[in-house]
């Protein structure tokens, strides 16, 4: 514990990094008060039993950081934001403008993050009529004039949009990821009220579900930890340039670091976004007045509740989205052309075209493995669920996956930040 809090205990000595660690609190701190600022026209007490009752809905009430179960104005937390950045980024690989624009440096990339809040709202629209729906078919509806529908709509949607803007702040003003800090925020404020609740109705005969609770949890720190410190170091070797009377500069060697999840908790938050947005839109048209649109809507909920398909699905989606994202954000043909200009190479391999071939079979080789790992941690809890019929479990685990990863990565983000204002000191 001493060696994660070490680095943000040296970071509030420099003026800058203190000033965006406070100014990341004071984020979140804002986040957490509008959590409890309620929209009204529901049932709060049968809404807590719904979400209570529901490991689809409990899912998604931690992703909204616990604001679901308050029906607050942010109630949709920021999974449309999150869903129209796969969509957005899904779309830059298909269509050839959008390719280029993301290629034309930061203003390419501000003008994509542009489209991805126009994208936003829609959807945003789109997930808080299906809310509203769903809890009107719950009965736990007591706002049916058309203003008072409205007014929710519009505050839900609204909400989105503010919290969108509070992440992207963090991003750019805090330390960290905004949208990963977030769900961090609300799954640590969770907290007090889940062990709360366990002890009010914890029986003995289910220690056997508490230690396997405590194994998972032990396994999943342990394999988070080992997957993100894991890296293949490639090495580099700069020729020696000879100057003016005999002087020589380069001929050193370096290594390439290449991490195993270069990505952090990112495919796992798209991964199970992308799993509850159909069954969230899918309660929207499960009393459709259409036969075959209800028909399909109800075999989509029955489906994704079926433990084994929705763990399998999961397991893919992380898998998938953890190679998806690391072509995103790993570029080996500019690593490549960095090494040809500055006059270094791989040894036993060519520079140009073989260095980015071998990158990516490199890169491709080690996310494998990382892949599969996150996976398989990933769907633990839902095959202890299935082994101990504890749904806490689940969510437990989905939650720790996150929590310890999100740490890593801001413990690893402050230290980059320190490492680089000791080399600006020399």
């Amino acid at each position: 514990m001493s060696s994660l809090l070490t680095p943000f205990i040296n970071a509030f000595k420099i003026p800058e990094l203190r000033r965006k660690i406070l100014i990341t609190l004071v984020i979140l701190i804002i986040f957490r008060i509008a959590a409890h600022i309620p929209v009204g026209g529901v049932d709060f007490a049968g809404l807590k039993s719904l979400f209570q009752s529901n490991q689809l809905l409990g899912l998604l009430d931690i992703f909204s950081g616990g604001t679901l179960a308050n029906f607050s104005v942010i109630s949709l937390g920021l999974n449309p934001y999150i869903n129209a950045s796969i969509i957005m980024q899904l779309l830059t690989m298909v269509f050839p403008k959008l390719e280029a624009l993301s290629k034309e440096g930061e203003q390419g990339r501000q003008q994509i993050n542009q489209y991805t809040r126009y994208l936003t709202v829609p959807l945003a629209l789109v997930q808080a009529v299906a809310m509203y729906s769903l809890l009107r078919n719950q009965g736990l509806v007591t706002a049916f004039t058309p203003l008072e529908i409205i007014t929710i709509v519009v505050s839900m949607t609204a909400g989105t949009i503010f919290l969108m803007w509070l992440g992207e702040l963090i991003t750019e003003k805090g330390i960290g990821n905004g949208v990963s800090l977030m769900i961090f925020a609300g799954i640590v404020a969770g907290l007090p009220s889940g062990v709360s609740q366990f002890v009010a109705t914890y029986d003995s005969s289910q220690w056997m579900a508490v230690l396997l609770y405590a194994a998972i949890a032990i396994v999943t720190i342990v394999g988070v930890v080992f997957v993100s410190e894991g890296q293949r170091n490639i090495p580099v070797q700069y020729a020696r340039l000879v100057r003016g009377q005999g002087a020589s500069a380069g001929g050193v060697g370096s290594t390439l670091p290449l991490r195993v999840n270069m990505v952090g908790v990112i495919p796992i938050i798209f991964a199970i976004s992308l799993l509850l947005f159909p069954s969230l839109i899918a309660q929207f048209f499960a009393r459709a007045k259409v036969a075959w649109v209800a028909k399909t809507a109800t075999t989509v909920i029955v489906a994704l509740q079926n433990q084994w398909l929705y763990g399998i699905l999961y397991f893919l989606l992380v898998v998938g989205f953890t190679y998806f994202y690391t072509t995103v954000i790993f570029h080996p043909e500019k690593i490549s052309e960095n090494l040809q200009k500055n006059g270094g190479f791989i040894p036993g391999i060519r520079p140009g075209q073989a260095t980015t071939e071998y990158l990516n079979n490199v890169i491709h080789r080690i996310t494998l493995g990382g892949a599969l790992f996150l996976g398989a941690i990933a769907v633990l809890p839902l095959l202890a669920r299935g082994a101990t019929g504890s749904s806490a479990l689940a969510l437990g685990g989905t939650s720790l996956l996150i929590v310890v990863s999100v740490v890593i990565e801001s413990v690893k983000q402050v230290e980059s930040q320190l490492t680089m204002r000791e080399y600006d000191a020399y």
